[in-house]
């Protein structure tokens, strides 16, 4: 296994792409109060599953075929696999969404990591999987995201965790437990030693 690098792991809505998913609009129209989407849906029978899972898939489908990416993400991307690192999309979002995200911006990633693959975040599975078909090691890795989750998931697989913070809302209670914090996606380079 080549170790001398990681990978840099990059969450899509809200990270890769501006946030366009309405949660509490999905858990209204689906019927669940306070929870989680994912782990509500698991807990249903497999009829109320599948009316679920058609909703989502539906509000998904909209926000992928009308995503606008974040402001450097297209950048970035290329800077990363310019430079070396592999560069991967670990999302509780479809695999079809993630190829629209993909098409539409013409984004190149080395590898992509959705809920149809097994667990997924906050378990740190995903970023073990994508590290495993990479040939890259988690603790060289860096796991970028704009939720808890993604922190959660990347400080258990023993990454380094970045939390994008754009400036929309209130700074969140849990901020603290990244390891950075930033407000746009270029400053990833300038802490990676890519750019001045």
């Amino acid at each position: 296994m080549d170790c001398t690098r990681g990978a840099v792991i990059f969450d899509m809505d809200g990270t890769l792409t501006r946030p366009t998913l309405d949660f509490d609009l999905i858990r209204a129209e689906i019927g669940i109060v306070a929870s989680p989407i994912l782990e509500a849906v698991g807990r249903m029978t497999p009829g109320e599953r599948e009316r679920a899972e058609s909703i989502l898939r539906r509000h998904e489908s909209e926000a992928a075929a009308n995503s606008e990416l974040q402001p450097g993400a297209a950048e970035v991307v290329a800077a990363l696999r310019t430079a070396g690192w592999r560069v991967a999309l670990m999302t509780r979002n479809s695999r079809a969404s993630t190829r629209v995200l993909q098409e539409r911006h013409g984004l190149i990633l080395d590898f992509v990591r959705t809920r149809e693959d097994g667990t997924f975040k906050p378990s740190p599975e995903p970023i073990f999987d994508i590290c495993r078909a990479l040939e890259r090691d988690p603790a060289a890795s860096y796991a970028i995201g704009d939720y808890h989750y993604d922190i959660l998931c990347g400080k258990a697989a023993g990454a380094t965790t970045v939390l994008l913070l754009d400036g929309g809302g209130d700074r969140p209670p849990w901020a603290d437990e990244a390891d950075l914090v930033i407000s746009q996606l270029t400053e990833l380079l300038t802490h990676m030693g890519l750019r001045p």
